[in-house]
Order: C-alpha cells, then structure tokens, then sequence
C-alpha cells in the first residue's frame, strides 16, 4: 500500500517536483513534465516518451544523455494531456523533429496524436511509434492492438540511440519501429497496486494465487493460476515468449526481467538464474540481460520479462552509452548544461468581447458545469469501482480531476466578462489538460465543440446547443475510432445527441429536449452493460465486464441527467 502522500490530488506534481530537485544534473522542469538540463546538438531528433506517472523510472527516469529528450507526464496512471504532451514537445525540439514513443492505450494515442497534429501545422516535423509488446493483450493476428509494457524501455533506447548517432526522423522511426517489432513481453501480479489516498487496491488477486497478463495501469490479470516456485515461474515465461519469436530473429537476445514495483530484487534474480539456464538451453545468445525495475506500476507485487530479439544495427546501437536519473549504460562525456530555466506557462489569452446576452447565457454555462463537478463528486467512488472491474479504476478520479479545473476555469473567465462560448472553451480547455487520460480529452472535445456553437455573441438558442452537441459526438466517434456497439462513452452519447436535436427540431424548449435526451442516454448506459468492450482498456478483459455498464457512458449518464435539472431550475428562476 501507499503510505506517504499530502494530497492525493497533489502527489503526481509534487512528487516530479522533488524528482526534478533531486536530479537537476539530467532534466529540468517544463510545463507537462521534464526535458534534458544538458544542451544537444542543433538539428538532433528530439525523441519525447510519456504516459502516465506510477511506472517510475518510466518515464522521466529515462530522460538524460543516450536516451530520452523528454518526457510527457501525466497524473497517476493517466494519460499527459494534450497541452502536456505539446508543451513538453516544443521544449524538447532540437530543429530535427520530434519523434514520440509510448505505451499502446487509448488515452496516450489520443493525447500523442492530437498533439502531433497541432506541432505538424506549427511546421514542426512529427512521427510516432506506440510500443506494443505485451503478447497477453491480443492475439498475433492484431499485434497492432496490444499494450506497451517493460519493452518501452527497448523502443525508447534504440530510438534515442539512433538519434544520437545522428539518423533524421525517419530513420529514428524505422528502427524503433524495427525494436517494437523485436520485442515481447508478458507479465505476472500478486497482489493489485493502491494509489495514494486509496482503501484499496483496484484489483486483488486470491491468496495463493497468481495473475497472468496483468496490465501496468492496476488492470487485473486476463487469467490466473496458483503461485509457482521460482523456477516454474521462470518455465511459464519463458516458455511464452519463445512460441512468440519473432519471424527472422536470429539467436541473440537482450532478456529483461522488470519488477512491477514491490518484489524484491533477490526474488527476481532466483528466477532470473533459471531464466538464463532456459535462454541457454534453447541455444541463445543472452546479451546485456537485465534484471531490475525499468516499469513499474506502483506498488504492485509481480514482475514481467521481456525478450528483445537483435539484429546488427539493433546491436551497434544498443550499446550507445546512456546516462539518466535511473538508468546508466556505459560511460557517457557530459555535456553542457542548458542555461534555459524553468519554462512558465503561457499566459493566458485576454477575454474575447462578449455582449450581455452572451455574457448572461455564460452564467448558465458556469451553472452546468458547477453541476457537473457536483455529480462527479457525488458519483466519484462508484465510477472508480466499476471501472476497476475491467480497466484501471481511475475514472472517477479522472472525471474529478478534470470537471474541477474546469470549474475553476470557467468562474475566472466569467468573473472576467467572457461570453458563454468563452466560459465553456476554457472549461474545456481546463478538463482536457488536468484530467489527462481518454476521458479528459473526449470531454474536452465534446465541450470544444459546444463552445463553438454558442460564440460570445447573443443569447444562443436551443438549436445551436443541439448543433454543438452533434459536433461533439462526432468529434469523439472521429477522434476516439469508436462507435456505437463499442461499450465506450458513444453509446450514451450518440443517443443524447439524437433525441436532442429530434426534439429540438420538433419544437421543444431546450430544457424539454434535454431532459427527453438524457432519459435516452440513462437507458442506452445501462444497455451497455450486456455487451462486450471493443475499444480502450477494457477490451483485453472482454467477459470481465459484462454487467456492468460502461464506466464513461454511465458518468456521461449522470452528467447529462443533471445538467437537464440545473437548466429547468434556471428557467423557473427566470420565469419568476
């Protein structure tokens, strides 16, 4: 358990604080995370990692000379925003390009993408490779669907080491993507991870009993089995990754053994002496091995191996030396460090001019999302249980981190005199960045897109609501890749938005057509509890999560139910 901590809420900022006090001689603070302290070379691909906080030393232990540039840092296993992700970026940038690199869920592929489309229309070159080497998490015919785990580390260090030896984007993104191609991994948990503030793990496992294909976010394992001995244990990974051999690998091999945060190391070293005996056996070539924590999730008890399969240039470059807070290979010459300090957040934008009906609408704009932040609230510990039945158990948590900022946000651009597009863009603005994660980037879309339709001019009617609610939907369908029938935030929200504007079209008052369109939302939430997930985390632990509803549909649910009050309210205040 989790036992030192001042704010739950705090405990990702302040904790890279202290990481950056502790460790100026390799990285510096910036916005959304960390970059080098140490000057590179003009025109170097910049190569930026990131996820969410919890895997130390993934992610920013791994920036420094040989390997990251800079890391994106979101909050306890949650995706960096968006904002977090560019502004990390745009720090990083040497002039040779950015390449990003990551673990393969749906929050960071969001975040990442969405942040390199911004840079390439800012004229800075991008390219991406996501890290997908956990075998549990899909079957061979969709590699392209599985989880980043430990083989981050091999991604992320052959990337980096080709920047170093001077490849151009391109080149940097066809060997990691070479690396990620060469790289397998599977892991093991006895007991869940709990993160501060919490009273328990989101997930445990039986006495006596072990979890197989866990994930590094506190997903609970695809199988389970009884505990192994040591050499058992060794056999069962062993034996998995080699029916995985990747097709031309020749016999040499990088063997990686990763503590996922509380197994001890002597533990791991008496199943490493078997793992070696095995790799030997089969007639490779060990190189390099590794026994340590290289990604963890927090203070869960198991640990994953990794085998990363050479060839000859994976080979030259896997020697290039590396100097990080938590990670050294070989002997590195330091370089200069960067006389650029702290980067300050962007000021904020002045207030665009708004009229008085505007400016009036924005006060029910600041209503709905007082609401919204109250439901959440109210609703945070159930949203939390039901998404740990098959994903991380962050949901709620997230959902509170995010429509909090965006209440903070949304009074200080009302107490400024914004208009009601205004008051909801920086809400928006302010969910997406604090809550990180998939969640907080498709509230921040569907609140974008509102926003849009309201403006600063007039008192918006219902059909422009309507209009930016069906923006919205589409948006997330087009930003997320999900659809109806996907067990994700869509089902309730394609059929709110629909009945919305069928009922605004027939003539009803936006309070009518809201309260019509959010009984439509509660009751396709709670049909997604019969079917299977096909999207996000979810999806690798299928049956799991049957009967029980969408965790995002369900709270989109709540939301919207009692946003539809806040507005009749509002009316019958103004009746009055």
């Amino acid at each position: 358990m989790t036992r030192l901590w001042n704010d739950p809420a705090a405990f990702a900022d302040e904790m890279i604080d202290g990481f950056v006090a502790a460790n100026g001689r390799y990285v510096r603070r910036v916005t959304g995370g960390v970059v080098r302290s140490t000057v590179s070379p003009a025109g170097q691909v910049a190569v930026v990692v990131g996820g969410g906080s919890g895997h130390y030393p993934a992610f920013g232990g791994l920036v420094g000379q040989g390997l990251a540039h800079g890391a994106a840092m979101g909050n306890l296993f949650a995706s960096p925003s968006t904002q977090q992700v560019l502004a990390v970026a745009k720090a990083a940038d040497n002039g040779g390009g950015v390449f990003f690199s990551y673990g393969n869920y749906a929050g960071d592929v969001l975040n990442f993408d969405a942040a390199q489309e911004r840079l390439r229309a800012d004229g800075i070159a991008c390219e991406t490779v996501a890290v997908t080497d956990d075998i549990f998490s899909a079957g061979r015919d969709e590699a392209h669907k599985r989880r980043g785990i430990a083989g981050d580390l091999t991604v992320f260090r052959i990337a980096a080491a080709a920047a170093e030896a001077g490849y151009d984007l391109g080149g940097v993104t066809r060997v990691a993507r070479l690396a990620n191609d060469r790289t397998r991994s599977f892991g093991v948990a006895f007991t869940g991870c709990t993160l501060p503030g919490a009273d328990h793990a989101l997930f445990s496992v039986p006495e006596g009993r072990m979890a197989i294909g866990l994930g590094i976010h506190g997903e609970p394992g695809i199988d389970e089995t009884g505990i192994p001995t040591a050499d058992e244990l060794a056999e069962l990974l062993v034996a998995k990754l080699l029916d995985e051999r990747p097709a031309g690998a020749d016999g040499r091999v990088v063997p990686i053994l990763n503590g996922l945060g509380s197994l001890k190391y002597e533990e791991m070293f008496v199943v490493y002496r078997r793992i070696a005996q095995l790799l030997e056996e089969a007639g490779l070539d060990v190189v390099d091995p590794h026994v340590g924590e290289y990604c963890t999730s927090f203070d869960m008890a198991g640990t994953s191996l990794t085998l990363f399969w050479l060839d000859d240039e994976l080979a030259g470059l896997w020697d290039t030396p590396v100097d990080t807070p938590a990670y050294r290979r070989g002997s590195v010459t330091r370089a200069e460090r960067t006389d650029a300090g702290a980067d300050a957040a962007a000021a904020e934008d002045a207030i665009p001019p708004a009229d008085a009906a505007s400016r009036a609408a924005a006060e029910t704009v600041l209503a709905a999302v007082r609401t919204i932040a109250d439901t959440v609230d109210t609703h945070v510990d159930e949203l939390g249980r039901m998404d740990a039945i098959a994903g991380d158990g962050d949901h709620g948590i997230g959902m509170q981190r995010g429509s909090h900022a965006a209440l903070a946000a949304a009074t200080t651009a009302a107490e400024a005199g914004a208009g009601a597009g205004t008051v909801l863009a920086r809400a928006a603005d302010a969910w997406a960045d604090r809550a990180g994660g998939t969640s907080g980037a498709l509230w921040g879309v569907i609140l974008h897109a509102v926003a849009a339709k309201l403006g600063d001019e007039g008192d918006p009617g219902a059909p422009a609501v309507a209009a930016g609610v069906a923006a919205g939907a589409q948006g997330v369908m087009a930003y997320g890749k999900a659809e109806v029938g996907d067990k994700t935030l869509v089902d309730a929200l394609v059929p709110f938005s629909s009945t919305l504007a069928g009922a605004v079209d027939a003539g009803a008052s936006l309070g009518d057509a809201w309260r019509t369109a959010a009984d439509a939302a509660t009751r396709a939430a709670a049909a997604t509890a019969d079917l299977l997930p096909r999207m996000g985390r979810a999806r690798t632990h299928g049956q799991n999560s049957v009967g029980t509803p969408d965790p995002g549909a369900h709270s989109l649910a709540l939301i919207v139910t009692a946003v539809g009050e806040t507005l009749a309210a509002r009316k019958e205040h103004a009746h009055g």
